[in-house]
């Protein structure tokens, strides 16, 4: 069954086309992702799909009854709305549906035809299937799963930061039980236990799901199918993100061998074709054959010219020269925000060549850790000391520069101390060319504001380098490139990152923050999370076997009441285990109850299935 289909559609702003005859189909229960440049047409598209924008030509066709549900970059609701009631608006279709049945409700305290019985016995039956007596447990399970407290539910929308903003918004979409999903960045802002409980919700989910995502990692895990969007038009590959990028190489090269076989091809008729002109002065016979050669190579250019592939520039980091092993050393520090510990007596060293992943959930201090390293803030208790050598450079997450008036070249020229030329060679190895670097930088964007620190960064002679978030909103071919000029950094790195991608990448050690405490865990990120994956499985203790008595009389009378313990014990196992599955559901965001509850499981598990076994030879046995 189609649930969207969009035929020869195309979008102008003035005389210049953002789309231009797109035509694909989504099945439903696909799970696709559309990708592209940042300034591709992905959002414009999304509008046109939840039909919050009109378009130029072609027909956009959605299933008769299908909910669109989209979420949008940048929230809008109320003003004076709590969170709570923004994620209650999630259920409006619900509660309009309630609604009509109370009016239902009380016309039959007059009115008991059997038309009124009967819409009201259909809306009924329809808020029941839409879960609509379970609203406010579907509620706190996904706000529990994106890490949406009971404190944050109780403030106003307004007073949220534009991160927390996108989560309830996350969150509100998601409540809608759409049909049709339409998710932009929907993994901006959120850290890596409530992007895991997204995948897994996707993986569930049992409607279509459009995706735009520059989170490669996420869109590897929860799609099948890749649109891109290029240049206006829209080419499908059908796979995940890694097939995408794979099949694309290929079909390039291809493209690129076909072009330049036949261009060598045509390179040969066009010069026989010369010199046929040449001799054929007089020659009447040789020119027809000139020109019919001509005209055969018109009729030969069918293959376009490939468009390169994204190249990625390498600016290349100027290193310090490094003496030693001790990089950084911090001892029993401690900090309180208010009434809130963050970091609690840690201790930690960093020894040349470690390149440290600093992970945890969101507000859990990973930045306040990176601004007590680099001397921006003063512990309350214990002390932080460098390495005799060590000179480390710092790329924040919130990117901030002397003077905003200010344009490219001469922020260059005076934070940085280089002259005219150094600059515009810096610059220009950051893709900042021609007059955009006379342009203020109050006027970049947010990956251009990365992209131009990065630069002011490599020209310093570091050893030991520190970032904050460094791939956040930054689009695909942005976040390649900070990666590559991040790998040509053969110093130490600490960084703060929720894109499982560049940890993967880069990390051969983690540091897991959480309830002011840090394990460090020497190894890579999935070492690290099969580790993870070994703590949920308790040691089984084991079952001491009963020794069968010498003389053992087996009457029917026996086996019937041992098998009726067994079954007792089987039900109230089973309801135990219902219930710990609601426990884990609520507690979704909360990892040490987690923990606990899922190692309870295991164990229970183990015994069900001892039980069951028994019980099997108990019946037989009766047989």
């Amino acid at each position: 069954m189609i649930d969207l289909a969009v035929s020869h559609l195309s979008k102008y702003y003035g005389a210049e086309p953002i789309l231009t005859d797109i035509s694909f189909q989504l099945q439903h229960g696909e799970k696709t992702a559309l990708v592209g440049l940042n300034g591709s047409g992905k959002t414009t598209l999304f509008r046109i799909l939840a039909q919050n924008l009109d378009y130029d030509e072609g027909e956009v066709n959605i299933g008769k009854g299908l909910r669109v549900g989209l979420i949008q970059q940048i929230p809008n609701y109320p003003e004076g709305y709590t969170v709570e009631q923004v994620l209650c608006t999630g259920f409006a279709e619900l509660y309009e549906l309630q609604e009509k049945m109370n009016r239902l409700q009380k016309r039959m305290e007059y009115d008991q035809t059997r038309e009124t019985v009967r819409n009201y016995g259909e809306l009924a039956d329809e808020f029941e299937r839409r879960g609509g007596y379970d609203t406010m447990t579907e509620l706190n399970k996904i706000a529990n799963g994106l890490g949406i407290t009971a404190t944050m539910r109780t403030q106003l929308f307004s007073d949220l930061s534009g991160g927390e903003k996108t989560r309830v918004n996350l969150a509100c979409t998601i409540l809608q039980k759409a049909d049709l999903l339409l998710l932009d960045e929907p993994t901006n802002h959120l850290d890596l236990s409530a992007i895991e409980w997204l995948e897994e919700y996707i993986e569930k989910y049992s409607g279509t799901v459009l995706i735009v995502s520059h989170d490669r990692f996420f869109l590897d895990r929860t799609v099948h199918r890749v649109l891109e969007l290029e240049d206006g038009c829209i080419t499908d590959f059908p796979g995940n993100y890694t097939f995408y990028m794979q099949e694309k190489e290929r079909r390039y090269l291809e493209q690129k061998k076909r072009y330049e076989a036949e261009q060598k091809k045509i390179a040969q008729l066009a010069h026989t074709a010369e010199r046929m002109h040449g001799w054929g002065m007089g020659n009447k016979r040789l020119q027809v054959r000139a020109f019919a050669m001509e005209k055969r190579i018109e009729r030969m250019r069918k293959t376009e010219k490939p468009k390169e592939i994204h190249v990625v520039r390498k600016g290349g980091f100027s290193s310090r020269e490094f003496h030693g092993d001790l990089v950084m050393q911090c001892k029993d520090i401690s900090m309180s925000f208010e009434d809130r510990t963050l970091l609690d007596g840690v201790s930690l060293t960093i020894e040349n060549g470690d390149r440290i992943a600093l992970i945890g959930d969101n507000g859990t201090g990973k930045t306040t850790l990176l601004k007590l390293f680099t001397g921006m803030l003063k512990p309350d208790f214990g002390s932080v000391r460098f390495g005799p050598s060590v000179k480390f450079g710092l790329l924040p997450q919130v990117i901030e520069f002397d003077v905003e008036s200010r344009n490219l070249v001469d922020t260059l020229i005076w934070q940085m101390k280089l002259t005219p030329e150094s600059a515009r060679n810096h610059l220009g190895a950051f893709d900042f060319r021609g007059e955009d670097v006379f342009s203020p930088v109050s006027t970049l964007s947010g990956g251009e504001r990365s992209r131009l620190a990065l630069c002011m960064l490599m020209a310093q002679k570091i050893n030991f380098l520190i970032l904050d978030e460094p791939t956040n909103h930054l689009d695909t071919a942005s976040r390649e490139w900070i990666e590559e000029a991040v790998a040509d950094f053969e110093e130490t790195l600490l960084f703060v990152s929720h894109d499982r991608y560049f940890i993967n990448r880069f990390a051969n050690r983690i540091w897991a923050l959480s309830d002011g405490k840090i394990l460090d865990f020497r190894g890579t990120y999935e070492e690290y999370q099969r580790m993870l994956e070994l703590q949920k499985i308790p040691t089984p203790t084991p079952v001491k076997k009963e020794e069968k008595p010498k003389k053992r009389v087996q009457n029917s009378r026996a086996i019937e009441k041992r098998l009726r313990e067994v079954e007792r014990e089987i039900e109230k196992l089973e309801q135990k285990k219902a219930e710990r599955e609601e426990a884990i559901a609520a507690s979704a965001s909360d990892f040490n109850a987690l923990q606990e509850l899922y190692a309870e499981q295991e164990t229970e598990d183990a015994v069900l299935s001892t039980l069951y076994e028994e019980w099997e030879t108990l019946q037989l046995s009766l047989e």
